[in-house]
């Protein structure tokens, strides 16, 4: 499990390249318009995690993070990506999840199955002025963070400060939401399967090394019962031999 996970972690840091400069331009689209959080507007919480298990603590760090998001904003529902988050959040946020989704993780997340997620969210017609993507940031093999990744709404995007300084027609500016909203999720979906893959890694690597030294103690404690028992024997005779 070790020898795949190295190989998906591989295939999901390119793939996370890519999407990374796809995301923090998206996002400073955003920081040059100087667009701002609605005061008092309704947040969207995106819980990006998957189905799979078996690395660590990747899926408990969305979910505090998430958890804390609602402490501080309680009136905000939550969408969770994964089965592994929605378990965990279940237990204290249910009232606040609205939706969720499964089937994530087994394989490098494509823009189609974010377009997918974003097309249903927006059918859905969940009311949000903004909504913070909250996802794994991958920093090296052995490390990652639970980040936000900002997403706003049509009526948000219009108020900016800076928003006078684009030519955009109402259409356009609809299109240029969904896209955008669309593309934060994959950056997030990309980005947490890059952390998880290295996590699997990591954790498979640990029990790797945890199973050679029970299987060290165990072979330890098997040759020390053989030649007690050996010993034993060996006395028997000879004092069988002395009784002669």
């Amino acid at each position: 499990m070790k020898m795949i996970a190295s190989t998906k972690m591989t295939r999901a840091q390119k793939a996370m390249e890519i999407a990374r400069v796809f995301g923090t331009t998206q996002t400073g689209l955003f920081t040059y318009a100087d667009t701002k959080p609605t005061e008092g507007g309704n947040t969207l919480v995106i819980t990006v995690s998957s189905d799979r298990g078996l690395c660590g603590g990747i899926h408990s760090s969305v979910s505090k993070r998430s958890k804390k998001f609602i402490e501080e904003n309680p009136s905000s529902q939550i969408i969770v990506l994964g089965d592994k988050a929605k378990g965990q959040l279940q237990r204290t946020v249910r009232e606040n999840i609205k939706l969720s989704f499964n089937q994530i993780g087994r394989s490098i997340p494509t823009y189609n199955e974010a377009s997918s997620i974003a097309d249903t969210i927006l059918k859905e017609k969940i009311d949000f002025d903004q909504a913070a993507i909250i996802y794994n940031y991958f920093i090296s093999v052995i490390s990652y963070e639970a980040k936000i990744i900002p997403a706003f709404s049509v009526s948000t995007f219009a108020k900016s400060g800076n928003f006078d300084s684009y030519e955009v027609e109402d259409d356009v500016l609809e299109h240029l939401q969904e896209f955008a909203f669309a593309n934060s999720i994959y950056w997030g979906l990309v980005e947490g399967h890059a952390a998880e893959m290295a996590s699997k890694r990591s954790a498979m690597e640990n029990a790797t090394k945890n199973a050679g030294e029970i299987i060290e103690k165990l072979t330890m404690t098997y040759n020390r019962g053989r030649q007690a028992a050996i010993t034993n024997e060996l006395v028997d005779i000879i004092t069988g031999a002395s009784a002669l």
